[in-house]
């Protein structure tokens, strides 16, 4: 009898492991992918960010010495990422080829001055760094004028602060939600185990020592739930990029290890910290609690 009792409770012991698991599992995915979209929406909103030109104009009168000096001066900057020197000439052979027009034709000389595209950096594509890199920028020797969207800027800067508010609240509100789920879970299944604990305590065994079998059921039950969610959120990410492969564009290697290591972490740190706190409160359970 006592055999068959000892099989039948090896069997509820697997079950609540294998339904803790795959629960712990479920939420793992959810707060994965929140994790890696706020990762991939940072690396969208830095390459908005770098594609934001600014165009320095230089005065009419500059030549081409002048120009390539200022070029040099703004190369030393840094803020700047990048700088596509535009020649007068091949602003001319850009406008004939947009408008079919040659404006010298008409002006007798070419009317198009030096300039440059430049691009800064995304730390700096904010509409107060831009403000003051464009006085910087005009209060340079040669530099007639500097010209970004402004109107541009500020909504690029922010939505994407908005849409990185809503990611956090998301993400704060799951981990609220998977706190107080795998809580639940984790203190059913030790509670089924009440009788066992009182048991042990009575006969004077330490709390460390009841804590540790189910302290280590609950790190595997973390460790497994972390590599099942790991492995649906990268077999996700897999047909994404067989779809497209541009997707590695945002979703980077960096990124998807950071995806990984948190869903391990917080997998792990879940679990246990739950199975400690249910078993602490089963053992500060009185004889007349358990019924």
């Amino acid at each position: 009898m006592s055999s068959k009792r000892r099989r039948k409770s090896k069997i509820t012991w697997a079950m609540q492991a294998v339904t803790s698991t795959i629960s712990v599992s479920l939420l793992l995915i959810l707060l994965g992918t929140i994790v890696l979209l706020s990762l991939t929406a940072r690396v969208v909103a830095d390459s908005v960010k770098e594609n934001l030109t600014v165009t320095v104009v230089l005065d009419d009168d500059a030549q081409t010495i002048e120009g390539e000096q200022v070029q040099d001066t703004l190369k030393a900057k840094g803020y700047i990422s990048s700088i596509e020197y535009i020649s007068r000439e091949q602003a001319l052979q850009e406008q004939v080829e947009s408008m079919g027009i040659d404006p010298t034709d008409l002006l007798g000389a070419n009317p198009f001055p030096i300039s440059m595209e430049v691009k800064v950096k995304p730390e700096y594509a904010s509409s107060d760094s831009l403000q003051w890199i464009s006085q910087e920028l005009r209060s340079m020797k040669y530099v007639a004028d500097v010209v970004y969207q402004e109107d541009l800027v500020e909504s690029i800067n922010r939505n994407l602060h908005r849409a990185s508010l809503f990611l956090l609240a998301i993400a704060l509100l799951l981990v609220v939600i998977s706190l107080s789920l795998i809580n639940n879970t984790v203190r059913l299944s030790v509670f089924n185990h009440r009788f066992v604990l009182h048991t042990m305590k009575l006969v004077g065994a330490k709390w460390s020592f009841i804590r540790r079998p189910f302290m280590a059921r609950g790190f595997w039950i973390g460790l497994v739930s972390a590599l099942i969610a790991d492995a649906v959120i990268f077999s996700g990410i897999y047909w994404a990029v067989r779809h497209d492969s541009g997707v590695l564009q945002y979703v980077t290697q960096e990124n998807m290890v950071i995806t990984a290591l948190s869903v391990l972490g917080i997998g792990l740190v879940l679990t246990t910290l739950c199975t400690y706190f249910s078993v602490t409160h089963c053992l500060k359970m009185r004889g007349s609690e358990l019924y």
